[in-house]
């Protein structure tokens, strides 16, 4: 077992003020002053997927750089003691991780290097189970992203973004899952969706739409990048979606990958414009509202668990990192059930 204890950086942060002086004046105490990102680990290849356990424990997704001939893996970090250990040694390339009410631990598995291209269960001994892995009879592209609503419906998205393996599918869509086991393609008014994520009341989902072309390039350098965008969809009581409405567009610049949601509403998204990258905060309207500077460009963000429910975690390049926000944050999956 390593011991990692935080280092804190010496990183700036930098806010996007509203006109109003009223919403000022609440965006402003977002993030306390002198606050600053601590680095907790920084031994991975490309960590994703950071998601907040019932244990009290972070657990986020790390996978091996080309180099590295080890698989990608699980790992889980101890707020209290700092102690990072392994989950899951072989994880098939598990990417975006999320716990559902009952505390099981759901994944994303994508596609390259020996990715299983399937929604999964990762057993408590880090074995993986799969839940689905095919919509009408033709294999997923790259399961990227999940989120789970209060009545234990699971979104996920279904991009591709790298590797060999052939699309089976003809299009790039978000999926859901139903508990009785019922597989719906929820949209495909996106071109290829990464990031998505729940408001607190369950009636929006959002979506990141990250096009950057690479599905249709034999080279990610012959890559056509298309959208940009970040999206909301209203949901219906049966789980499905309405139209899309764009909320941000990025243009020519890297949109979201991950992103999580505080008790407000307010979005928490990892921004991956080589420009501008951070964690940049959404009203629920799409306004920004502040960024938070990463040490590099992030992948994903997610609130911790009990004590740590105005601690966010955030994954970027190869590290996990945390900070201390003005906020609380929200867990669809346990909200109360209702409405």
């Amino acid at each position: 077992m390593n011991k990692h204890f935080a280092v804190i950086l010496g990183l700036n942060l930098l806010f996007m003020f509203e006109s109003s002086a009223g919403e000022e004046s609440t965006v402003s105490k977002l993030i306390p002053d002198g606050a600053r990102i601590e680095a907790l680990w920084e031994e991975g290849g490309f960590t994703e997927g950071v998601a907040a356990g019932p244990d009290g424990l972070m657990y986020f997704s790390d996978f091996a750089q080309p180099f590295d001939a080890r698989p990608a893996r699980i790992m889980k970090f101890n707020p209290e003691t700092g102690d990072i250990v392994i989950h899951s040694q072989d994880s098939k390339m598990a990417n975006g991780l999320m716990f559902d009410r009952g505390g099981r631990l759901l994944a994303c598995c994508a596609s390259p290097l020996g990715g299983k291209r399937a929604l999964v269960e990762v057993l408590s001994d880090g074995s993986l189970k799969t839940i689905v892995d095919r919509f009408e009879g033709r294999r997923f592209n790259s399961p990227n992203d999940i989120v789970i609503d209060r009545h234990g419906r699971i979104y996920f998205s279904d991009p591709k973004y790298v590797g060999p393996e052939k699309m089976e599918l003809r299009s790039m869509d978000v999926y859901r899952l139903d508990p009785d086991g019922s597989l719906w393609r929820a949209t495909s008014e996106i071109t290829k969706p990464n990031g998505v994520m729940l408001s607190p009341d369950g009636r929006k989902l959002y979506v990141a739409e990250t096009d950057n072309g690479t599905d249709q390039a034999e080279t990610v350098t012959d890559a056509q990048p298309g959208r940009m965008t970040l999206n909301v969809f209203s949901v219906a009581s049966d789980g499905s979606l309405g139209n899309k409405q764009v909320l941000v567009d990025f243009g020519s610049e890297t949109g979201i990958d991950g992103m999580t949601v505080d008790t407000a509403g307010r979005l928490y998204a990892a921004v991956r414009s080589a420009e501008r990258f951070g964690i940049v905060i959404f009203s629920p309207d799409g306004r920004e509202l502040a960024r938070i500077r990463t040490p590099t460009l992030p992948t994903n963000c997610c609130f911790g668990n009990g004590k740590e429910l105005q601690t966010l975690y955030i994954t970027a390049g190869g590290g996990l990192y945390r900070i201390h926000v003005n906020a609380t944050g929200h867990h669809s999956a346990h909200a109360d059930v209702g409405g």
